[in-house]
């Protein structure tokens, strides 16, 4: 009797064991667990600190966040990856520093989570998430060895899309009659009759400051006017004639801002548009919160929306961040867990109404989303055309970059020669290139 009643007992504890298994939690494993992340101070990651919570209880993984200014994170994680334990668990990274770190063999290749049933959610549905971000700064060893194809690798997920808008006034343009400009001739025209129309008010506000930010407002205008910086086999195209039409259109640009326009970087192009000394507005998504701020708008409820104008084809820009798990992590199964969460249906919603810039198309065209921020089905139609190689991504671009735009903004500042200047460029790319090993092979 007693040899019966152990061997039920036994029976019975083996058989709960087995339903309790095979009705685990995908999270239960990991519960207790304290991940650290480091996240960008940064209007999208504010929206994610938000979130965060909702995480930890669905999950019991506790979450603490290191939130630093953007260029003091990418000195923190330059240190942090090259140890042989890193603090860091999940990071948040640009595109130029997912080349860095996979070229380095910092970032983990996300296949063998993928490949975790354990771990992968079979609802996650990455179809759903944004081509352009996802080969833009998720893929490396592809195409020009930064971009998919099929020698690519998946080594981080897009998180806080950008890509370029166009704002435009509504009450100026209903006013005096005005289009919104769907190509460049049009936005161009436009532009220079603003000034005219309204005496002391610019057309469109620019980046355009010698360096980085002249740089980025030229290769704004290059993509969708068919340019490229190289061509396949990396001679520089930068001065060819949709180089020079680029260049052209930024001049026409600051010529027809407002005053001080040709020193403007971003803080400056678009405090001009908020406090209304401009009647259009061609950057990133991510000022739509700015614009809608009263404490930071004169603008608010006048701005309009529109998908980047078209030049010989549709070409927007793609900016914002990625999220990885750094090859020294501690805790990287439970880091994938929160990664996938976050770039999830459910998540990326979350965070979209929580202020921040969601990653999936189906969140931009949410109800929701919608109703309380009207401009994200346009947000996301202009995300469809978000062109994952604007620039190129290569370890020798920031010399090339600095370069280009202090030469552009002596075509600004000095009236140099459009071609005269692209030609430099491209004789003085094509030095750092040959000295790079990128003409090894021909």
């Amino acid at each position: 009797m007693h040899k019966l009643l152990g061997y039920l007992t036994s029976t019975a504890a083996g058989l709960a064991m087995l339903a309790g298994s095979a009705f685990a939690g995908p999270y239960d494993e990991y519960e207790g667990t304290t991940l650290v992340v480091n996240f960008p101070a940064h209007p999208h990651f504010n929206a994610v600190m938000k979130i965060l919570p909702e995480f930890t209880k669905e999950t019991g993984i506790e979450v603490e966040v290191d939130q630093l200014p953007y260029l003091k994170m990418r000195e923190r994680q330059t240190l942090e990856l090259a140890q042989d334990e890193g603090d860091y668990d999940l990071i948040a990274y640009v595109v130029f520093s997912k080349a860095d770190y996979v070229y380095a063999d910092q970032l983990e290749n996300l296949a063998k989570y993928f490949m975790n049933p354990k771990l992968a959610d079979p609802s996650y549905d990455a179809g759903d998430l944004i081509d352009g971000y996802v080969y833009n700064i998720g893929f490396a060893g592809g195409e020009k060895g930064y971009l998919q194809g099929k020698t690519g690798s998946l080594f981080g997920i897009p998180y806080g899309s950008e890509t370029s808008i166009l704002g435009y006034r509504k009450d100026i343009f209903e006013k005096h009659g005005l289009n919104v400009p769907e190509t460049y001739e049009e936005l161009l025209e436009t532009a220079c009759k603003i000034p005219e129309l309204e005496p002391g008010m610019g057309g469109l506000s620019s980046r355009a400051a010698s360096g980085h930010h002249a740089s980025h407002a030229f290769l704004l205008h290059l993509a969708p006017l068919g340019g490229r910086v190289f061509d396949d086999q990396w001679n520089p195209i930068v001065n060819n004639e949709a180089g020079v039409e680029a260049a052209n259109a930024l001049k026409k640009i600051v010529e027809c801002g407002p005053e001080g326009a040709a020193s403007f970087g971003f803080g400056e192009a678009l405090g001009s548009f908020l406090n209304g000394d401009t009647a259009m507005f061609l950057d990133t998504t991510v000022v739509a919160g700015q614009i809608d701020d009263p404490k930071k708008s004169k603008v608010v409820g006048k701005v309009g929306w529109a998908l980047h104008p078209e030049g010989t084809r549709r070409g927007s820009q793609t900016g914002g961040f990625g999220i990885g798990i750094p090859a020294n992590a501690e805790h990287k199964e439970a880091a994938f867990l929160l990664m996938q969460w976050l770039t999830s249906k459910q998540g990326d919603k979350l965070v979209a109404m929580a202020g921040g810039n969601p990653s999936r198309f189906s969140t931009h065209q949410d109800e929701d989303v919608n109703e309380k921020f009207p401009h994200m089905a346009t947000f996301g139609e202009a995300l469809k055309h978000a062109d994952p190689d604007w620039r190129p991504i290569i370890p020798v671009w920031g010399k090339i970059n600095a370069d280009l735009g202090t030469t552009l903004s002596k075509v600004l500042t000095e009236d140099l020669d459009v071609q005269e200047a692209l030609d430099g460029v491209a004789e003085r790319t094509r030095t750092v290139m040959d000295e790079a090993g990128y003409y090894t092979w021909q």
